[in-house]
């Protein structure tokens, strides 16, 4: 492998993304659900902090009042409403599917890993393209080649929120 040089931007990008991953896993192994979407909070905001990084500002900021806003207001009144308190302790027998999925986990990881690591040889300063992440781009792109999926996507959110309101809806 070629000696890299390492700039701080790189440590920098390289350190924020760590973090991101840790968090990511920290959703997935609390059992508390109000720690778990504290945990995916931070990663919101961590992928915010990369954008930003990257010049992409508008991602970012979208990143932000999006997901790490709307989002996560919506997940801890969905944990509120069905009042998830703290999960009972119980003792579990060693399940073998378990340390299998632990295992696919690990060579998944290695794999994607081994295909994404070849393809950061030379880079040395993260950065995007000049048009990338800004407003302009981004709305011709979600209006051109992306408005079916779009409006797919505004119908689907439309009937979750219809379906919410009836779940949430007492009965008389």
């Amino acid at each position: 492998m070629n000696n890299l040089p390492v700039s701080p931007n790189l440590i920098v990008v390289g350190g924020i993304a760590g973090l991101a991953a840790v968090a990511a896993v920290g959703v997935v192994l609390f059992n508390n659900a109000i720690r778990s979407a504290m945990c995916l909070v931070l990663n919101f905001v961590l992928l915010a902090v990369l954008y930003f990084s990257l010049n992409a500002e508008m991602l970012g900021i979208t990143q932000i009042a999006v997901y790490t806003g709307a989002i996560m207001v919506l997940f801890l009144f969905v944990i509120m409403l069905l009042n998830l308190g703290a999960p009972q302790l119980l003792v579990e027998k060693k399940d073998p599917k378990r340390f299998a999925a632990i295992g696919f986990g690990v060579v998944l990881f290695g794999l994607v890993g081994s295909q994404l690591l070849p393809a950061f040889n030379g880079v040395s300063t993260p950065q995007a393209l000049d048009d990338f992440g800004g407003p302009h781009a981004i709305g011709r792109t979600l209006f051109s080649a992306y408005a079916y999926p779009f409006e797919a996507v505004s119908i689907l959110l439309l009937v979750g929120l219809v379906g919410s309101i009836l779940l949430a809806k007492r009965r008389i």
